[in-house]
C-alpha cells in the first residue's frame, strides 16, 4: 500500500486549521481543472488552501474570493474555485466531512478503488455529509511565497549506477515538469541520465518511499510522489528531502526545477525549518475584519502571487455539499 496523504500536507494543515479542525482532518484535494461546490439544505463552512482565486454565487450575484481563508456558505449558495495562480494543486477543507477511513487514511486511493467516497475521485452531483453551521470567516495573514529555490535532495541509493558526468549533468542543469504528471509521480523532461554499462539500468526491486527520483532505462528522471508504489526495479540517483517534496509534488506541467545535493543532517534542520514556519503561519491566522482585509483586492495582493486568474462563469454548477452528517 503506498503512503498516500495530501501532496502539500502543509497546505492541508492551514486549511484545516482555517476552520479550527484537527490539523489531519479529511479534506478535499483537487488539481488544475477548479472545483465546485454547492451548500444544499444547511449553512457550513468550508476554507481554501493554496494559490488560486474563488467565486461565491448566490442570489444576488457573485462575489470574487481568494484563497488562505474561510468562508461560509448559506444554503442554495455555491462556490467556484477557480484557475490555480501557481502550481498545480488546491485545498478546500470543511468541517466535519464524514469519511470512512482505511488502514487509520482518509485518503482515497483511486487506483486499488479503496478510501475516500467508494474508492473513486469525486463526480459532478456526488453529495457529502459535512457538520452545519457558519462561524466567523478567518485569513491567514502572511500566505506561504512560491518558492523558486532549488529542489535539495541526498544522493543515493543507487547513485553508483551514475559516473561524475552523469552526476554532475542531474545537480548542474534544469528540468521542466512533463505532462506525465499525477499523484503517483512525476516524469521530468531534461537531460537523459545514462547508467554505467557494468552496472545497467535495473536493480533487484527495493523499497521506495515518496521522493525516490527512479532513473529507468530511456534516462529520464521520474519522482515518486504519495501514491508512488512501495518497491521498484530502478536505479534511484537521489531522494528528496520530506522539506521540499511538497514544494515539487505541486508544481504545475512546465514548471523548471534545478536540484541541489544536502547531507542528511541538512534534510533533518530543513525539516525543522518548515515546521516552524507552519506553526507561524498558523499562528498569523485572524478573522477576517481583524485582519484589516477586508477589500478583496487588498486579499489579492497579500496572496503574493504575480497575478490573479479570473475564474469566469460559474453556470452549472453541480450540487455537493450541505447534508448533516445524519442525513440520509
Amino acid at each position: 500500500m503506498p503512503r498516500s496523504g495530501a501532496l502539500e500536507p502543509g497546505w492541508l494543515r492551514l486549511g484545516n486549521a482555517l476552520l479550527g479542525n484537527p490539523e489531519d482532518a479529511p479534506a478535499i484535494e483537487f488539481l488544475a481543472g477548479g472545483l465546485a461546490v454547492r451548500a444544499l439544505e444547511l449553512p457550513l463552512q468550508v476554507a481554501l488552501a493554496g494559490h488560486f482565486t474563488a467565486e461565491l454565487v448566490h442570489a444576488g450575484g457573485r462575489r470574487r474570493l481568494a484563497s488562505w481563508r474561510s468562508v461560509c456558505l448559506k444554503p442554495g449558495e455555491a462556490l467556484r474555485c477557480g484557475s490555480l495562480a501557481a502550481g498545480r494543486v488546491g485545498y478546500l477543507a470543511l468541517t466535519g466531512l464524514a469519511v470512512v477511513r482505511h488502514f487509520g487514511s482518509a485518503s482515497t486511493y483511486a487506483r486499488a478503488g479503496l478510501g475516500g467516497v467508494d474508492g473513486r475521485l469525486l463526480a459532478p452531483g456526488v453529495r457529502l455529509s459535512v457538520a452545519a453551521g457558519c462561524g466567523g470567516e478567518r485569513l491567514l495573514r502572511r500566505p506561504p511565497a512560491v518558492d523558486e529555490a532549488p529542489i535539495r535532495v541526498v544522493p543515493g541509493p543507487q547513485d553508483d549506477h551514475f559516473d561524475a558526468q552523469q552526476m554532475a549533468t542531474f545537480f548542474t542543469q534544469a528540468y521542466r515538469v512533463s505532462a506525465a504528471a499525477d499523484r503517483m509521480g512525476i516524469r521530468l523532461d531534461g537531460p537523459l541520465l545514462g547508467h554505467r554499462p557494468e552496472k545497467g539500468a535495473e536493480i533487484v526491486s527495493d523499497a521506495t518511499v515518496p521522493g525516490s527520483i527512479q532513473v529507468p532505462g530511456s534516462g529520464q528522471p521520474i519522482v515518486l510522489l504519495a501514491d508512488g508504489q512501495t518497491a521498484g526495479g530502478y536505479p534511484k540517483i537521489a531522494t528528496v528531502i520530506t522539506a521540499d517534496l511538497p514544494r515539487l509534488a505541486v508544481m504545475a506541467p512546465g514548471q523548471t526545477l534545478r536540484f541541489a545535493a544536502v547531507s542528511v543532517a541538512a534534510a533533518e534542520q530543513a525539516a525543522r525549518a518548515r515546521e516552524a514556519e507552519l506553526q507561524a503561519l498558523i499562528a498569523g491566522i485572524a478573522p477576517l475584519a481583524e485582519a484589516g482585509n477586508g477589500d478583496p483586492q487588498a486579499i489579492y495582493t497579500a496572496n503574493l502571487i504575480s497575478g490573479v486568474v479570473d475564474a469566469g462563469a460559474a453556470d452549472g454548477l453541480p450540487p455537493a455539499l450541505g447534508r448533516s452528517p445524519g442525513e440520509r
